[in-house]
């Protein structure tokens, strides 16, 4: 059963966040109105509770959290927005409880987004935030973590360290990615009507500012195209009523195909990125990170979600 919170929140994103996708103008004022408000800076009280620091990368500020004493793991977290909206105080508090409970380091970046700047411009800074942790630490010891725009980041990134001759990291925890902005499948359409915030008008123009003109089909937009073999292990948390779940789970069966182990939770009635959400659903999905990313064979957790183990090529850049 779905808790109350998660109805009362599903609620408030149909009838407010839905309309910034309802259309490419109303994107566009969210975005103007966004501008105005928008503050990266992690709250005050996270920064009471962590040992944080700010350093910079091609100009652009990147926040590091400490990790605990001895541990050498660390997490690159590629946060969500659709490209075009900055990090926020629900990615902040997810970010603060991983570095907590895991003790892993925690490396955020600020990344330049759209429209001011494009897909070269992103994946340039990360790239270049990724070659600096590489310069630290073990391939071994790093994980990608992203939600929505940043889960495809996280992928998109891996496939193009691969491409350039850089290890991969050791694993990925995608929420709710954006995986294939091609539509090319239909099951979308359906998913769409259901979903209570993500829209299809405006997330297509959301790609059109940030892609550079590269097609949509290229696996630099849509990874889902792309050499799902150079990938590694991978949580894949998905909910019902996300429009982007359809491609989610064909993601997770192609990655098997390729050979890559994949989890999936799969959350009945979830909409997307439910995992930054104070409510009980985000509380069980926040226990399956901790979990894959601290067992190696991962304990079965008795709850409402579906929990299923799924065990390219280069495009040419936009003219």
């Amino acid at each position: 059963m779905l808790s109350l919170k998660s109805h009362v929140v599903s609620f408030i994103l149909r009838h407010s966040r839905k309309k910034a996708f309802s259309s490419p103008e109303n994107l566009q004022r969210w975005i103007a109105y966004a501008r105005k408000t928008e503050d990266y800076h992690p709250p005050a009280l996270l920064k009471a509770r962590l040992d944080i620091a700010e350093t910079s990368v091609d100009g652009f500020p990147v926040y590091e959290i400490a990790p605990k004493s001895g541990e050498r793991r660390r997490i690159l977290y590629l946060h969500g927005g659709a490209f075009v909206f900055q990090i926020t105080s629900y990615h902040w508090v997810l970010i603060a409880e991983m570095a907590e409970r895991l003790g892993f380091g925690i490396t955020v970046p600020i990344y330049p987004i759209a429209p001011e700047y494009n897909f070269h411009d992103m994946f340039g800074m990360v790239g270049d935030v990724y070659r600096r942790m590489l310069q630290e630490t073990n391939a071994e010891n790093i994980v990608f973590m992203g939600d929505s725009a940043g889960g495809n980041m996280a992928v998109v990134l891996t496939m193009m360290a691969a491409e350039e001759g850089l290890p991969s990291p050791a694993r990925h925890v995608l929420i709710s990615p954006g995986l294939d902005m091609s539509l090319s499948n239909p099951e979308v359409f359906e998913a769409e009507r259901n979903d209570p915030w993500l829209g299809i008008p405006g997330g297509l123009e959301a790609i059109r500012l940030y892609s550079a003109g590269i097609d949509r089909s290229d696996w630099h937009i849509s990874p889902l195209y792309g050499d799902l073999s150079v990938l590694p292990k991978t949580l894949l948390l998905t909910g019902s009523r996300d429009l982007l779940s359809p491609d989610n789970l064909i993601f997770a069966e192609r990655a098997r195909a390729a050979g890559i182990e994949v989890e999936v939770v799969y959350e009945e009635g979830m909409f997307h990125v439910w995992p930054l959400i104070d409510m009980p659903e985000a509380r069980r999905a926040r226990d399956s990170i901790v979990d894959f990313l601290t067992a190696e064979i991962l304990p079965q957790r008795a709850h409402a979600s579906r929990r299923t183990t799924y065990a390219a090529r280069p495009a040419p850049a936009a003219e």
